[in-house]
């Protein structure tokens, strides 16, 4: 670690512990400590409280900024601090932001009721292409865990570009499911709006205009997501088309076909038409036997002949 950045911990340390006494107290229901971007840091004097960090650079650059932690209980408070890919992405070899940062210390004390801000660095690596990279530090003590997210900007051309994939259609209870994966095919991190359309056999069956979905798509990232249908169509052939957008251009669109039958009712009509064709069936095999049978009308029959008995004449014929 560099002697500056070290200069700058103790520094920090010696003037939180000094002078930086909270005057929240501390409550048995809630947490005792919490972690976030320090006022002011790389976005400059007076930022106030920041919701995450953000950090812009050219490839090669070293990036710094300052982590707040704050201990309101009544006694020291021991933290670890580590860096992470955010989101973490465990099926991907590549390394994200969360490697590239390194902390002035990663085991830190701090006093009760007391503010530390602890320095970091991010160097961004020289061959890294432009483009959003996010990252996070993870502060973990007392059983508990926080994420502070760090989004770094690498300058240098930027590509928007996002496809949908793996579009189906599931039965689901009375109703139905649409399944589909957004992966981000650029190289900054998207905030997609999808639209919905569904055409049946008769015309459309849904439409959902453009909503902006709850998640964040990283370069390179896979996401896969779902849509609930409950309305969906019992008996029809559907074409469902997705629409993806997102900010700088992207935009992408995807079909599946689902095929929608009432199984049991089919049944239903199956077992009474094989009835009816059985009913027939024995009808028809009556009415045969019905036909052969003598009645009224029908020409009496021959009598057997005893053997030697010439042809035509029987026991009851004159001699």
């Amino acid at each position: 670690m560099p002697s500056r950045i070290r200069a700058a911990w103790t520094v920090a340390a010696a003037s939180a512990v000094a002078a930086a006494l909270l005057t929240a107290p501390a409550t048995a229901a809630g947490p005792d400590w919490s972690a976030r971007p320090a006022a002011g840091g790389a976005a400059g004097p007076g930022a106030g409280d920041r919701p995450y960090f953000y950090l812009e650079g050219g490839p090669g650059s070293a990036l710094q900024d300052r982590l707040s932690l704050v201990n309101r209980g009544k006694r020291p408070r021991t933290v670890r601090l580590r860096a992470d890919d955010a989101p973490p992405d465990a099926s991907s070899a590549a390394r994200d932001s969360g490697a590239w940062i390194s902390f002035a210390a990663k085991r830190v004390t701090v006093p009760a009721r007391t503010r530390a801000d602890v320095p970091f660095t991010l160097t961004v690596p020289p061959e890294v292409p432009p483009g959003d990279h996010p990252g996070a530090i993870v502060v973990t003590g007392g059983g508990r865990e926080v994420r502070v997210p760090v989004h770094l900007r690498v300058s240098g051309r930027t590509l928007a570009a996002i496809s949908v994939e793996d579009v189906k259609v599931v039965k689901a209870g009375g109703g139905a499911t649409i399944q589909y994966a957004l992966v981000n095919r650029g190289n900054t991190v998207l905030t997609p709006r999808l639209a919905v359309r569904a055409d049946g056999l008769f015309g459309e069956v849904l439409r959902r205009d453009a909503r902006t979905l709850p998640v964040e798509v990283a370069p390179g990232r896979r996401v896969r997501l779902s849509e609930k249908w409950p309305d969906a169509p019992a008996l029809d052939s559907v074409d469902v088309t997705l629409t993806v957008t997102a900010a700088g251009g992207a935009h992408a669109a995807a079909s599946a076909g689902y095929t929608a039958v009432p199984w049991g009712v089919l049944a239903g009509a199956a077992a009474v038409a094989l009835g009816a064709v059985a009913s027939t069936g024995a009808w028809l095999l009556r009415w045969r036997r019905g036909r052969h049978r003598p009645g009224d009308g029908d020409a009496p029959a021959e009598p057997a002949r005893e053997a030697g008995e010439p042809a035509g004449t029987g026991s009851g014929a004159m001699t």
